[in-house]
């Protein structure tokens, strides 16, 4: 599996995870009752000013994970002009960039051991009801290196269907990739098994 943190280390990847999550939890919250898109534009500008601030490889990987979004945003945009409410649509666009931006921000900055050790003690009191932290910590771990995954298996679909079809591309793609998702997660489920599963917590 890939992993989407930075190969370079920057001045972010020296603050403590903890403190990180807890910053970006606290930005997400303040973000949300904000509805002037003048506002949240600037917000989004801190954003992009922080991965600037990381260098150019931060700036360019960051610019790239959120191109799978643009095609979302562009449809949400695309209804709120047709219903007549793009003040709304530009909020609702903004906010969506700004947060997933500041989550990747996080994520790329950060070792996702840290991030599981930092899920696993936020879920430490859980245990007493019987929660298998360990595995849900692991759950999450897996969604987070599997996305970059995907994402290169869509790439490689959109890129097959393009050599082999002089027909636009539409929602045939989906069930491939659905497939393709599957067997990946068969993959992952055998070879946990094959290790022995995942141990609770002492």
């Amino acid at each position: 599996m890939l992993a989407m943190t930075l190969e370079q280390p920057t001045w972010l990847h020296h603050w403590p995870a903890g403190l990180k999550m807890a910053a970006m939890a606290v930005a997400m919250v303040a973000f949300l009752p904000v509805t002037e898109p003048v506002v949240i534009a600037a917000l989004v500008g801190v954003i992009a000013a922080l991965y600037a601030s990381l260098g150019a490889p931060a700036l360019r990987r960051g610019l790239r994970l959120l191109r799978p979004l643009m095609l979302m945003l562009a449809v949400i945009m695309a209804w709120h002009l047709i219903i007549g409410a793009p003040r709304a649509g530009a909020v609702i666009c903004l906010r969506i960039l700004g947060l997933v931006a500041l989550a990747n921000l996080v994520t790329l900055t950060t070792r996702l051991d840290d991030m599981t050790a930092v899920l696993e003690w936020l879920m430490a009191p859980f245990r007493r009801l019987g929660l298998n932290t360990a595995a849900v910590s692991l759950a999450l771990a897996l969604v987070i290196r599997c996305i970059p995954v995907l994402t290169h298996k869509g790439n490689a679909l959109m890129e097959a269907w393009r050599a082999r079809s002089p027909r636009r591309m539409g929602f045939q793609i989906a069930v491939p990739l659905v497939l393709v998702a599957l067997d990946d997660a068969d993959h992952l489920a055998d070879a946990l098994r094959a290790r022995g599963g995942v141990a609770r917590p002492d």
